[in-house]
């Protein structure tokens, strides 16, 4: 009884951006996402793909929120390489969504709301250079817009922004493994319970 009651308040501290062993048999990247005619493309980095793909995925207006890596050295890059922090990409999430239904303002409000921006590099236990704070524009216009949002934004943290504005690279699909992960394991990965859910819930998303 010790045991259990002992896991379950360490849990949420040891609970970390970690897939499953058993899921990484389907490591082959995912194809990358469909931009139908019309539509905007912005690149979020939060920490861990898996919570701001889980959330962006029930935006109104959003096609696809696909998880995956930018702003580093190495081409096709796996995810072992991006943990060994030396590529110098972030975990990132490609947002694909309809400026008629869903304003880029209002794309980035959920991302200031889904992440602490003041951390250097770390969000909660996940720490690295691939789990920094970033927004990767598209346009010149999705740059004026990212540098108000974070200048608006600092009204709401009493520590400085760390967040990171940069022209969009090349984006690398993660593995199949890693997209959609929240919905397919929530019930089996600690993380999704302690670290994911409670930021759905803040949005008053499903979880």
């Amino acid at each position: 009884m010790f045991r259990k009651l002992l896991l379950f308040f360490l849990a949420p501290a040891l609970a970390c951006c970690e897939p499953d062993a058993a899921m990484k048999d389907d490591a082959a990247p995912a194809e990358k996402p469909k931009v139908p005619e019309g539509a905007e493309v912005i690149t979020l980095g939060a920490g861990c793909f898996w919570c701001i793909e889980a959330a962006y995925r029930q935006l109104d207006g959003v096609y696809s929120a696909t998880s995956g890596y930018m702003g580093g050295t190495v081409a096709n890059p796996t995810y072992e390489q991006i943990c060994s922090k030396t590529t110098g990409h972030a975990e990132v999430v490609q947002v694909v969504f309809d400026p008629k239904k869903v304003t880029a303002e209002r794309v980035l409000a959920w991302f200031w709301d889904l992440h602490d921006p003041t951390t250097l590099n770390r969000q909660g236990n996940d720490e690295g250079p691939q789990y920094r704070s970033a927004i990767f524009y598209h346009s010149d216009a999705q740059k004026t817009l990212a540098e108000a949002s974070k200048k608006a934004a600092q009204a709401n943290f009493d520590k400085p922004i760390v967040t990171e504005i940069t022209a969009a690279a090349t984006f690398y699909p993660a593995e199949k493994y890693h997209q959609n992960y929240y919905e397919q394991n929530k019930s089996k990965n600690p993380y999704c319970k302690y670290v994911i859910e409670p930021k759905l819930k803040k949005l008053k998303l499903k979880h």
